[in-house]
């Protein structure tokens, strides 16, 4: 197969300051193909915003927890009961279209691409919901999905977790990447990787994180973008939305 440059994106939440930063960013890196991994809405102040950028180019978004728990609220599936996440996903739903929540409703819980040789899917390769945030979660998934290469998000965290072609157990290596750089991925290894959050990183760096993977190279590059926090703080405050969401943005907690 020829080679492929893909722009992997996770976790954006709503925060249309920080994913303008990254597509800013991006631009430079040159890339073929944009994955979303999940959760475009869910904490912040742009949730209509984020899904026309999507649109734009021509993401393939699958589905996270928060887009998947706004959907459930909206049919009526899940009962609302007041917390931040239901707070700031129902001032969202007010501000999307009908358009936007059906374009929503096509996303998938996973996808396989054959042509990369990868699944992609929010959690971990197995789960949605589950969390890749540790050796031990890697094991579980190597144990369970025999794939070579999956993209996740949901921790918001860059990270890569690895195993040789090899009984599992023997050796996994966890490597997080929150001052960015690059990971080749080895010949007989089998990887999940995660490019971290663009609108609300967790790993104590409060710039967006993005990657490309690179299908030539087998590089799976972190990018660290700055953003004007400030605005989608001030937009998150004007919004009436819970002043945590603002205020854990600036210390990328």
């Amino acid at each position: 197969m020829w080679g492929v440059r893909l722009l992997l994106l996770s976790d954006i939440h709503a925060n249309n300051v920080a994913l303008q930063a990254v597509l800013a960013d991006a631009e430079k890196r040159k890339y073929d193909q944009v994955m979303h991994l999940g959760d475009a809405v869910g904490y912040g102040p742009h949730p209509r915003e984020v899904l026309e950028t999507l649109r734009d180019i021509d993401a393939v978004c699958i589905m996270g927890n928060h887009d998947q728990m706004m959907l459930e609220l909206d049919s009526g599936v899940r009962e609302y009961k007041e917390s931040v996440v239901a707070a700031a996903l129902k001032w969202q739903m007010g501000r999307l279209t009908e358009r936007d929540l059906k374009w929503m409703r096509t996303w998938r819980d996973g996808i396989d691409d054959p042509d990369v040789g990868a699944r992609y899917r929010h959690g971990t390769p197995t789960s949605l919901d589950d969390y890749m945030d540790s050796v031990t979660a890697a094991r579980e998934a190597f144990q369970q999905w025999q794939g070579r290469i999956g993209f996740v998000g949901h921790t918001h965290t860059p990270a890569v977790y690895a195993t040789l072609n090899a009984p599992v157990g023997e050796w996994i290596k966890e490597q997080k990447l929150s001052d960015g750089g690059t990971y080749m991925i080895p010949p007989a290894a089998r990887v999940i990787l995660n490019p971290g959050s663009v609108g609300q990183p967790r790993d104590g760096n409060p710039d967006a994180s993005y990657s490309v993977f690179d299908t030539t190279r087998h590089s799976f590059e972190i990018f660290r973008v700055p953003y004007n926090i400030q605005r989608t703080q001030d937009a998150i405050m004007e919004a009436g939305l819970p002043q945590v969401l603002a205020a854990r943005l600036a210390i990328g907690k």
